[in-house]
């Protein structure tokens, strides 16, 4: 008698057990704690719409139409509109960023600033690369990172050996840095152009172009 109240008992807490863990609410999986990202700063080289308008009014009066004029009596096209701006896709210059860190980092310098040249596109139907060009004769930029070496920037790209190498020193164009009198006039004449023949050499160029460039877009200013 005892051992069958003792085998009831068991079964009935058994069952309770069972009853019970049928009735537990699952644990919900711990999210993720992100610590708060701290909010970046502004840049102080933020500058205000007001200005942002009157900087390109200021191009507007002092540069296009002398452009215009230019190609009106030189190249006789009434029709010709100035290039007022360059863009590449914001993956692109996301990509571009970490590529040239990556090139910096392989050959172990610290890129100082970004550069932006301006350039002009050649009357012709390719560029020396065979790519085609969409707007001919018109402006556009390009852009190089630079090192910094006795408190002067350089351009650089990467050698065949890994090393960073200054792009004066391959294009036998001198730095733009600490310029005397006597060479204010040959470098003021100095005007990055792309229908410049290629420069022979090997490695890795950072320098980008091929962006999308063109008249004023209708929608900013």
């Amino acid at each position: 008698m005892k051992n069958a109240r003792k085998a009831t008992t068991l079964l009935l807490g058994s069952m309770l057990l069972i009853l019970g863990a049928c009735h537990e609410k699952p644990k919900k999986d711990e999210e993720p704690h992100e610590e708060p990202q701290e909010r970046v700063k502004p840049p102080k080289q933020i500058i205000s719409l007001e200005e942002s308008k009157k900087l390109y009014d200021n191009y507007s009066k002092n540069r296009v139409e002398l452009i215009k004029s230019y190609e009106r009596e030189e190249n006789n096209d009434e029709k010709f509109e100035a290039a007022r701006y360059a863009s590449w896709d914001y993956k692109t210059i996301k990509q571009y960023i970490a590529f040239i860190e990556q090139e910096a980092k392989d050959a172990k310098v610290d890129i100082s600033t970004i550069r932006f040249y301006f350039a002009n596109y050649p009357d012709k139907e390719k560029l020396p690369d065979g790519q085609k060009v969409v707007h001919p004769r018109q402006n556009s930029i390009f852009i190089l990172p630079t090192i910094k070496i006795d408190d002067l920037d350089y351009g650089f790209y990467i050698g065949e050996d890994g090393e960073a190498k200054l792009i004066k020193d391959a294009v036998n164009v001198k730095g733009m840095g600490g310029i005397s009198k006597n060479d204010e006039k040959s470098y003021a004449s100095f005007v990055p152009s792309l229908s410049a023949p290629p420069v022979l050499f090997k490695g890795q160029s950072l320098n980008m172009n091929h962006g999308n460039s063109g008249p004023p877009p209708n929608n900013d200013f």
